[in-house]
């Protein structure tokens, strides 16, 4: 029984790890942003320059520990550090739960969305697993005692993580699990149906007796139910608030909102262009790469030019930060702006290119795999 137990355990948790490791992984730099959001909540903000390579290292870690797991590699070291990467995760996703300081943990990325008490529940049951196995770790036992076997596998698993993580980084999710990726309708995705149940919300107001003192919370139901009204003591303090009871249908995309430097609203203009468009998405211009913000400058103008492309800029940055960028980098394309949260969702480059028509994401590039103007031209413009 014993035997079954801790196969079991050791299974359930390596090939979780494994999968969690790879999701993020998938992901990198959407990883390195939920990263970000815990330093700002632990006021560690100093960290956040350095966010996308800690997340690297997690994901790799995760891999690595989920893999030497299975094999039985190491049992001592590999219990010790499954433990307190299991720790250290159950903390963080207590406090997100608790204090609902992070909506999302990011566990399995964007593929499997959690909320802060599905993540916790999830960590309290690996918490329990690996402790077992960490009690019995050295029942764990080798695949091969044969040493030299043992640091192949080591590296082999080491040097696959790091190249898949770097080639998302360089060059986009392999499976983009967001609501921009290619094929997408964006118009679509932003409607509610009709007939779609809102969300469901009730009053609530905060209630003192002037006799007693005493007070007590009330929605506005139960408020004109139980006629409390009519007592002269009670009266209401502040003012009501609204509190969610039931989640209504939410769209995939719900915050994305472009304008111009006047605050006029393009969205509807831009994304429901009827012919090709391109995208340039910068959502910091500070840190984007100007040499490729450079070369699209120059797909930019062969575009217009001959196709009477329209490309445009989408950023987070003020106005007057864009206009400066745009008199240094000599900007051909139009400027707009839009929150930095979808922009990071459009595509996980800074800079990234979505190629647009009818609304439809035909598709995306990090701005490290962009093709040429002949290219573009060839495998779309021209038909």
């Amino acid at each position: 029984m014993n035997k079954i137990a801790l196969n079991f355990s050791r299974i359930f948790v390596g090939v979780l790890f494994i999968f969690s490791g790879l999701i993020k992984a998938n992901d990198t730099l959407g990883f390195g942003y939920k990263l970000e959001e815990y330093f700002d909540v632990f006021h560690i903000s100093f960290f956040s320059p350095y966010a996308t390579g800690i997340a690297m290292i997690l994901c790799v870690l995760e891999i690595v520990l989920g893999a030497l797991l299975l094999f039985g590699f190491w049992n001592r070291k590999v219990a010790t550090g499954l433990l307190g990467i299991i720790i250290f995760f159950t903390f963080l996703t207590f406090v997100s739960a608790a204090f609902k300081v992070v909506t999302s943990c990011g566990c399995f990325g964007d593929a499997i969305p959690l909320t802060p008490w599905q993540s916790f529940s999830k960590d309290l049951v690996l918490l329990l697993l690996i402790v077992y196995l960490f009690i019995h770790r050295n029942s764990i036992l080798p695949v091969t005692q044969n040493a030299g076997v043992q640091k192949i596998a080591l590296i082999a698993v080491v040097a696959l993580s790091f190249i898949f993580t770097i080639y998302t980084y360089s060059y986009l999710p392999v499976i983009d699990f967001l609501p921009y990726k290619v094929g997408a309708s964006l118009p679509d995705a932003m409607k509610i149906p009709e007939g779609a149940e809102p969300d469901q919300y009730l009053i609530m107001y905060k209630l003192k007796n002037k006799a007693t003192a005493e007070t007590k919370e009330m929605s506005d139901k139960d408020y004109l139910k139980t006629e409390i009204w009519k007592d002269s003591n009670w009266q209401i303090v502040g003012n009501p608030v609204q509190k969610l009871i039931k989640k209504g249908y939410e769209p995939k995309i719900k915050d994305l909102i472009i304008s111009d430097a006047a605050g006029t609203n393009y969205t509807k203009e831009l994304l429901e262009n009827p012919y090709y468009n391109l995208i340039i998405v910068a959502y910091n211009l500070n840190n984007t790469n100007t040499e490729a913000i450079g070369k699209l400058n120059a797909l930019t103008m062969d575009a217009t030019e001959q196709f009477n492309i329209r490309t445009v800029l989408l950023t987070s940055n003020s106005a007057q930060d864009a206009e400066a960028f745009s008199k240094r980098s000599k900007l051909l394309s139009e400027i707009f702006y839009a929150d930095a949260v979808p922009l990071k969702s459009m595509v996980r480059a800074n800079p990234g290119v979505l190629l647009l028509k009818n609304g439809v994401v035909i598709n995306k590039w990090s701005y490290q795999s962009v093709p040429s103007f002949e290219k573009l031209k060839t495998a779309y413009f021209d038909k």
